[in-house]
């Protein structure tokens, strides 16, 4: 039988594993040099120009994000139900409410037309996400939030090194979240990186993933332990200096399988924008679940569906969208697949996803 193709693979190597000795032997293992070189370097790579603040997580990211831009209880925050629940769940831990509206059904992105039909009074602020490693239709969410007065932000968890335009994502917002999950584009075992558009929300999210103090004990405001550690940080450093590499893999990739696919909806990519493969996501219109299962069981390769239950639909967010209707929404969750696209795929390996999806497709049709 043919070995399994996992639908993602992190790559940790030797460098890494160097980098985290070099850090142990140190003796300096929290939040320390690491962290803040890797702050500067992550800036430098993604988003010259903008400070960077490193958290333990992406959703700490976007909840500490957040508070910093100043959202909190009364406040409305715009976001796609199409998306992870950590979302949804960083609005409302800030205590403001997450009002979810619908993608666009090409990009998977945020609808800017949803958008502004969700705009009221309380509404804070907008966030997209840039799913998959495409970016939003940010032209449009820009024009819309300075129209109405305001603000934009970004979850660009799965989007590191993408751009619109030949302007980056991250650069968009008072601030954006990159997640350095093991699966993300890069990684730094966990974590996540803010960028910040001013120096006051910068300085406001490192008191709060340091218990509200840039000093030790000098405690100005609440805060909370969301701090990375060195020894995440010396893997994300590591990283850094591979990544540009992988994303071009990713794309080489996206292109074998956009030129030999037949018979599924492949993804699309705006003009003038850069997609960077974090999911390759095609769509199947009658059974997916069945094509997913036939693609694990017959031919060894693996697909992720991502997300099979919208955020407005979660136990968890559903009080917060009482009686909402997102069909497109809807229509992706039950329609898409993930197909592997990882740098890890050697050539034999993209020829085989091509041939099982190609037969699924064909046996079914």
């Amino acid at each position: 039988m043919s070995e399994f193709i996992p639908p993602a693979k992190p790559i940790i190597g030797d460098d890494e594993r160097v980098a985290v000795d070099r850090v142990l032997r140190s003796g300096m293992v929290a939040q320390g040099p690491e962290v803040a070189a890797f702050e500067t370097e992550f800036s430098a790579h993604f988003v010259p120009g903008r400070s960077s603040v490193a958290v333990n997580s992406g959703t700490a990211g976007l909840h500490l994000g957040l508070l910093a831009a100043g959202v909190g209880p009364g406040d409305e925050v715009i976001v796609p139900s199409f998306t992870f629940a950590a979302t949804g769940n960083s609005v409302a831990l800030t205590g403001a409410t997450p009002v979810f509206v619908d993608i666009d059904p090409e990009t998977f992105t945020v609808d800017p037309l949803a958008v502004e039909a969700a705009i009221t009074s309380k509404t804070r602020g907008i966030m997209p996400v840039h799913l998959y490693g495409h970016p939003a239709r940010m032209r449009e969410l820009e024009a819309i939030a300075a129209k109405h007065g305001v603000a934009l932000y970004e979850d660009a968890a799965q989007a590191h090194g993408a751009s619109l335009d030949g302007r980056p994502v991250g650069s968009f917002g008072e601030f954006a979240m990159f997640s350095l999950y093991p699966t993300k584009n890069m990684t730094s075992g966990e974590g996540g990186m803010v960028t910040a558009a001013t120096d006051d929300i910068a300085r406001r999210l490192r008191l709060l993933r340091n218990q509200g103090m840039e000093k030790q004990y000098e405690n100005e405001i609440i805060g909370f332990n969301a701090r990375m550690t060195d020894i995440h940080a010396a893997i994300g450093r590591v990283q850094l200096t591979k990544v540009n590499a992988w994303t071009e893999k990713r794309q080489a990739n996206a292109a074998f399988l956009d030129a030999n696919l037949d018979g599924v909806t492949l993804p699309v990519v705006l003009d003038g924008a850069k997609h960077v493969y974090h999911q390759y996501t095609i769509r199947v219109p009658e059974d997916r679940d069945g094509f997913v299962a036939t693609l694990k069981n017959e031919y060894q390769v693996g697909a992720g569906v991502y997300y099979p239950i919208p955020n407005h639909r979660l136990p968890s967010l559903a009080p917060y969208a009482s009686g909402l209707d997102l069909q497109q929404t809807e229509r992706a969750a039950r329609e898409v697949v993930s197909l592997p696209v990882h740098p890890s795929l050697s050539d034999a390996d993209l020829e085989r996803i091509v041939s099982a999806v190609n037969s699924v497709v064909k046996a079914g049709a």
